[in-house]
């Protein structure tokens, strides 16, 4: 009697490969972004502890405290911008601040802001696009109208115009802007803008599922508009939500930066990755190290989250395949 031999029936891969955080981790790119990001987040988080081990804060001017560490000119006398055992990163020109200790909060004040601008931004987003897309109509017709007509401004303009603004009819003339209130400010302007894109997206989107046989048959067995928005229509566009809150992030840290940099955004004393940008152009020729550290910083912040965001998009995207 003939053997025939068996034929190897391939494996069927676990269910949990499949998972977005498992196509994240299986693409390089995506998993080094990651990697970047969790670091910052975690820095942000264990700012205070680190520099308590580390001996130093971002407010204390130790060059101006200590002689022998800033020139009669305010620069570092240390070569590399006062880069030593004492002060790893080097010292401000100036007021001889620890840069170290300033990029680590700086984190945290970019991560604060970036993060509470795209929560409010979102939450806008989803409630004028979802709404107006399942209402249709006249509503429809003149959201349409209204969103094309804010994303005709010159947004950098108008955030530079609003800023002042709004923080002249917060706060009491003559009285001193606690900090909070700076960080208010921001996400104030960058809510004004922001959530116009994601809400014509999810207008788009919720159009076409409206019409799809799910909704019809809730309708048909009188399901009411609220139960159709929540139960029927929102989980079909987390995915978009979660992607667009991923890539909205980088934008707003890129733009708290710019805004910083042009002297309308977060201000002395608190740490921010703009203004020490601002500062370091200043004294570029004399002490080119001081601007390097917040540049790259800056940089590579928002690369590896725009990075992410990507893997994200391709992650939850049901037609690419596992990489």
């Amino acid at each position: 009697m003939a053997v025939v031999d068996a034929v190897p029936v391939p494996s069927a891969e676990p269910a949990t490969a499949r998972t977005p955080l498992r196509r994240i981790l299986r693409d390089r790119v995506g998993a080094a972004a990651l990697a970047v990001v969790l670091l910052f987040l975690l820095l942000a988080a264990a700012a205070p502890l680190i520099a308590a081990l580390y001996g130093k804060n971002p407010v204390d001017h130790y060059g101006q405290n200590a002689p022998g560490l800033l020139s009669d000119g305010g620069l570092p006398t240390l070569p590399n911008g006062g880069i030593s055992g004492d002060f790893w990163f080097g010292l401000e020109p100036g007021l001889g601040r620890d840069v170290f200790t300033q990029l680590l909060y700086g984190i945290r004040t970019s991560l604060l802001i970036a993060f509470a601008a795209a929560t409010v931004t979102t939450a806008l987003g989803v409630l004028a696009g979802v709404a107006v897309g399942f209402l249709g109509g006249v509503a429809d017709r003149l959201f349409g109208f209204l969103a094309h007509v804010l994303l005709a401004f010159p947004t950098l303009l108008l955030l530079l115009a609003l800023s002042p603004v709004i923080q002249s009819r917060l706060v009491d003339p003559g009285a001193a802007e606690p900090e909070w209130m700076q960080f208010l400010v921001l996400v104030l302007v960058f809510s004004a803008f922001g959530w116009i894109p994601l809400a014509l997206s999810l207008r788009a989107t919720v159009r076409s599922l409206r019409e799809r046989d799910f909704v019809q048959s809730a309708r048909a067995q009188g399901a009411s508009r609220f139960h159709i928005v929540v139960h029927e229509l929102l989980p079909n566009v987390r995915s978009q939500l979660l992607v667009h809150a991923t890539m909205a992030v980088p934008t707003f840290v890129a733009s708290e930066a710019a805004l910083s940099f042009l002297g309308v955004g977060v201000t002395e004393p608190v740490p921010d990755w703009g203004r020490m940008i601002a500062r370091g152009s200043e004294v570029f020729q004399a002490d080119p190290t001081y601007l390097v550290f917040p540049g790259v910083a800056l940089l590579l912040f928002v690369i590896a989250f725009n990075l992410l965001g990507d893997a994200v998009r391709d992650a939850l995207d049901p037609r690419s395949g596992v990489r």
